[in-house]
């Protein structure tokens, strides 16, 4: 016996092809797992991309939020610029209604003061025609006839006068009709214009105008023939003719139609001398 016989070899034994056909199963196996716990933490690892895709989401949501935000600033705005503007109209009326209060204020005074001016005019008229009212009666005859004037009889016309206090007395009964200058009716100034065109003398047509025709005279200083108008002279709405004794014929009205009465029927605002 060799005195190494009892000596083990150090040289490992050769693999059989099952053992390596194993062990390489098992590699395949460990191989496989690793694999698979990869691909689970590569799925884990991709959780974070997935949390990236919602960033658009949200950046929406603010970009919303923030449209929303300046349509609310916007809005206030168009708000404040509404109320200045209504501000400032309501302060514009109100200085309006001030300026307007105190023209309405200015016209009310001149209005006042013209009444009053036309007050003391009308007073004045009054106490004029009044004084004349009063001088006439004194100078018509105290017996009632009128066989006396304020001035002149008319028993003492003479002429052309006499020919016109003859024919308006001869007209006398007829009717009033307004526009008419006769023979059968007349209206007042239709009766003055158709009498003194008896003797040549060509009238206006209208009252008004026959009261500015001739010149002025007092009621205190009447002669047959005078023209007599009622109104202003220039607007006169009535007129008649003077005949004396403080009488006067006229076409008077529908009622009356051409008729003869005292000045004190209806008291003439003045008079005029054609003749």
């Amino acid at each position: 016996m060799s005195h190494t016989a009892h000596i083990r070899s150090h040289r490992k034994p050769r693999r059989s092809a099952s053992s390596l056909a194993m062990r390489a199963g098992v590699a395949g196996g460990v191989l496989g797992t690793l694999a698979v716990a990869g691909a689970a933490g590569s799925a884990s690892a991709a959780e974070p991309v997935t949390q990236t895709l919602e960033l658009p989401t949200l950046t929406a949501d603010l970009a919303a939020q923030a449209a929303q935000s300046a349509d609310a600033t916007q809005q206030a705005a168009a708000n404040y610029q509404l109320q200045a503007e209504r501000d400032a109209a309501a302060a514009n009326a109100a200085k309006q209604a001030k300026a307007d209060l105190a023209d309405a204020k200015q016209k009310a005074a001149e209005a006042k003061k013209k009444a009053e001016e036309a007050a003391r005019k009308a007073a004045a008229e009054r106490a004029s025609r009044s004084t004349a009212r009063t001088t006439l009666a004194a100078s018509v005859s105290s017996d009632g006839t009128g066989s006396t004037s304020a001035g002149t009889s008319s028993s003492t016309a003479t002429g052309s006068a006499a020919a016109v206090v003859s024919f308006v007395k001869s007209q006398l009964g007829k009717a009033y009709v307004s526009g008419a200058t006769g023979p059968s009716a007349y209206d007042c100034s239709g009766l003055v214009q158709t009498a003194f065109k008896q003797v040549g003398v060509s009238l206006p047509r209208v009252s008004q105008d026959q009261s500015t025709a001739g010149t002025q005279v007092s009621l205190s200083n009447l002669q047959p023939g005078d023209i007599l108008y009622w109104g202003g002279a220039g607007s006169a709405y009535h007129v008649a003719v003077y005949v004396g004794g403080g009488m006067f014929v006229g076409a008077q009205n529908p009622s009356d139609g051409v008729a003869e009465h005292p000045l004190s029927y209806d008291q003439p605002t003045g008079a005029v001398r054609v003749l």
